[in-house]
């Protein structure tokens, strides 16, 4: 579903990705595992078309990001680390105006919105200016505005934050929810413990290059841990040895 091939951005001199490939298949969760500044957010950027990959080939549900940019869009529902929305529009206003960015049917539109409200326990709050949310609110409206036009994409970029325990427990349950309905969930979290129990498959990455990718078990096999050990661990392990290189 999502396929990065031999992508690199470069600024300048500074490389914050280094052809880095993976190929994410249609259904499950991924997680996607590195410290601050190891090209986390670069990457989802270049996947979701906000940037331009210096070089490589970024393609979702078939269509290249660069070249069939509406296409790919279209599959794609994205919930940024900060989330940008327009706080003089109510809750539903401004679902409304992202159901009118996709195109979608009015009569979809207001059965979407009705279904996300209330699935995020938002519909008592939609006619509230968001600047009245509170932070939690806020970030429970993005997953509303990612979700309004069934994406076949969900991508997540730290998922939890800003979510009491109430509300992290509902998006852990509600992304499981997704995979098994055939979503291809992308999360990027420094929250290795939600990773751990959320994903199928996992990727590592250090300063834009590709450390580890797998299952919790291949990943288990490639730092030469067997039994429960812990994602932590393991992680620690392999970031350390190629922060020393």
């Amino acid at each position: 579903m999502i396929k990065l091939e031999n992508v690199s951005k470069r600024y300048g001199t500074f490389t914050a990705v280094d052809n880095l490939s993976l190929t994410i298949p249609a259904g499950g969760i991924f997680a996607f595992l590195g410290v601050n500044g190891a090209g986390k957010t670069t990457t989802i950027r270049m996947m979701t078309g906000i940037l331009r990959p210096s070089s490589g080939v970024v393609s979702v549900g078939g269509f290249d990001i660069v070249q069939q940019p509406l296409e790919a869009k279209s599959l794609i529902g994205y919930v940024p680390d900060r989330p940008h929305l327009y706080s003089k529009l109510t809750g539903r206003e401004f679902l409304y105006f992202i159901c009118d960015l996709y195109r979608m049917d009015p009569s979809r539109a207001e059965r979407k919105i009705d279904e996300v409200l209330e699935e995020y326990s938002l519909r008592q709050w939609q006619d509230e200016l968001i600047d009245s949310y509170s932070h939690g609110m806020k970030q429970r409206l993005a997953a509303c505005a990612a979700l309004v036009h069934e994406p076949r994409v969900l991508v997540f970029d730290e998922p939890m934050v800003g979510l009491d325990p109430h509300g992290a427990k509902h998006l852990k349950e509600a992304l499981k929810r997704y995979a098994r309905q055939g979503m291809t969930v992308f999360l990027s979290t420094h929250t290795l413990n939600v990773a751990e129990e959320l994903a199928d498959h996992l990727a590592i990455i250090h300063r834009g290059s590709l450390l580890a990718m797998g299952t919790l078990e291949d990943i288990r096999a490639k730092t030469g841990h067997h039994g429960d050990e812990d994602l932590e661990a393991m992680f620690l392990e392999l970031t350390l040895a190629a922060a020393e290189h």
